[in-house]
């Protein structure tokens, strides 16, 4: 699986498992950025031109852009520019229609990280109307090899995040000035740094709960390094010196609570289970190897030496059963996704679907719809699997949907943690999309939208990325999707597009 971003600054190193697709041509210099003379620019929320959101029917707004000639993008006039019906000619950029977000900032750090997580906190959920807003995360860096000292687990407070100011939108009084200031503000990005001597290949945060209603819960992370080594730290005093100016990090507080050496190489497979309050993390390197960690009841760390077997290639992403304790998924660049159950004596898989013929990178189990598996793979097809017809033996199931829309690698792939219907996809190709699995076609319906070739009904949204590698729904403000690539995305696209409102 193609991981890496770059080495040196052009952004066109090696990558594992194949050569880096051209880079896009994409205007980043706009991006994140939201003063007023964006407001001329692009099309206001009740101008924008996609399949039935202006409320006229799709074969006159059709007939009048066949009239009006090709769109033009970043040209003399603005326009909508739609995958497959629009061309990008030499000399154009993209640049993201602010009509179609809510809410968007661009936020960069010293070097890109390849894999985040996001912390839940104790400022309240279904915060979608709470501007601006304020989320919490964890990250490790990749710098470049010639400095790989400056690598770092990166403990970081997103503030400031505005809600889009829309054209012709005023505030009702004098009284809402001071709100009015507060959303047009600048985003805020401070952090805590925790030194780290490789490139972090994925992080994962794990909250243990406090004994005393009072206190937060212990913030444990999990980085995973190209060194081998498994990193267990303790980020709580971090999270909390954001919110108690003075608090000063000890050097003690910085060192990890515990290492896990049992790999021999290093790895991308990561999961903590979420039913385990205390604290269970699997752990898969590229030697098709994975092993469970447990803590103790006195607050240690247990690794237990016999690895579960059965991979033939690298192990790329691990997923735990959100309903069973006892039960994961592994998937690997042998093509195949394994069903395990950690109480085996043996430490073989219980059962093995080959999915791709490529690499599968990456997995995501559906914690409402629970016998649901999303799969992303090497080849840029990411599908969705009803466990319930893994039976094992010779015969291989289907998918129940799949899509070949992105055209490079997927990169992540993770259900919305509160809509079983709802999907974010990112990949090489730049691109984070959303997806809405309730659309469904009839037989006699074509796989095309509004006469685009290849775009599929159930694509809702989609917003470029650098570097795509990560993303991830924030699980306490409905509707917002973080993703790091060459650097984070904060986004949240208006409800007219994502429909939350409409569910």
């Amino acid at each position: 699986m193609s991981k890496r971003i770059a080495e040196g600054g052009d952004g066109n190193g090696p990558l594992k498992g194949g050569d880096r697709p051209e880079p896009m041509d994409v205007d980043d210099k706009d991006m994140g950025d939201f003063e007023d003379e964006f407001e001329d620019e692009f099309e206001s929320e009740d101008e924008i031109f996609e399949a039935g959101v202006d409320g006229r029917p799709d074969a006159e707004r059709e007939a009048e852009e066949r009239a009006a000639g090709a769109m033009e993008v970043d040209g003399d006039r603005n326009g909508t520019f739609i995958v497959g019906r629009n061309r990008l000619e030499q000399g154009q950029h993209l640049a993201p229609d602010l009509g179609t977000y809510e809410m968007l900032h661009s936020l960069s750090t010293p070097w890109p990280c390849l894999s985040f997580d996001i912390v839940r906190d104790g400022l309240g959920d279904r915060r979608e109307r709470a501007y601006p807003a304020t989320m919490y995360t964890v990250a490790g860096t990749q710098a470049e090899n010639s400095r790989v000292g400056e690598n770092q687990l990166m403990v970081m407070k997103f503030s400031g995040l505005s809600r889009q100011q829309r054209a012709g939108e005023e505030s009702d009084s004098d009284a809402d000035s001071d709100d009015d200031e507060a959303e047009d503000a600048d985003p805020i990005l401070e952090h805590r740094a925790i030194p780290l001597a490789a490139t972090t290949n994925r992080i994962r945060a794990h909250q243990i709960p406090s004994s005393d209603p009072s206190r937060p819960p212990t913030t444990i992370t999990a980085t995973m390094t190209e060194s081998s080594h498994v990193y267990l730290h303790d980020v709580t005093p971090h999270l909390a010196s954001f919110d108690n100016p003075g608090t000063v990090i000890t050097p003690q507080q910085n060192k990890p609570i515990s290492t896990i050496r049992a790999h021999k190489s290093e790895g991308y497979a990561l999961g903590w289970s979420p039913l385990v309050p205390g604290g269970k993390l699997l752990t898969g390197d590229n030697d098709g190897l994975i092993y469970v960690t447990t803590r103790t009841d006195g607050g240690g760390w247990v690794t237990d030496t016999r690895a579960f077997q059965g991979h033939t290639s690298s192990v790329e992403d691990i997923q735990w059963s959100p309903q069973e304790a006892s039960v994961f998924a592994s998937a690997s660049s042998d093509g195949t996704v394994r069903v395990w159950d950690v109480r085996s004596k043996s430490r073989k898989p219980a059962i093995t679907v080959k999915v791709s013929s490529t690499d599968v990178n990456v997995i995501s189990w559906s914690k409402l719809t629970t016998h649901l598996l999303a799969t992303g793979a090497d080849d840029g097809v990411w599908g969705v699997w009803d466990l319930r017809q893994w039976k094992g033996g010779a015969d291989k199931p289907s998918p129940i949907a799949s899509f070949a829309y992105h055209k490079e690698q997927i990169t992540s792939v993770e259900w919305h943690p509160t809509d079983d219907s709802m999907v974010a996809v990112a990949a090489g190709d730049h691109k984070v999309t959303l997806w809405d699995l309730s659309v469904e076609l009839d037989d006699e319906e074509s796989k095309d939208t509004a006469g685009v070739k290849d775009m599929p009904p159930q694509l809702l949204f989609e917003h470029i990325s650098e570097h795509a590698k990560e993303v991830h729904w924030h699980p306490q403000i409905p509707g917002t999707i973080v993703a790091t690539g060459q650097e984070f995305s904060i986004f949240r696209p208006i409800p007219v597009v994502y429909g939350i409102h409409g569910k």
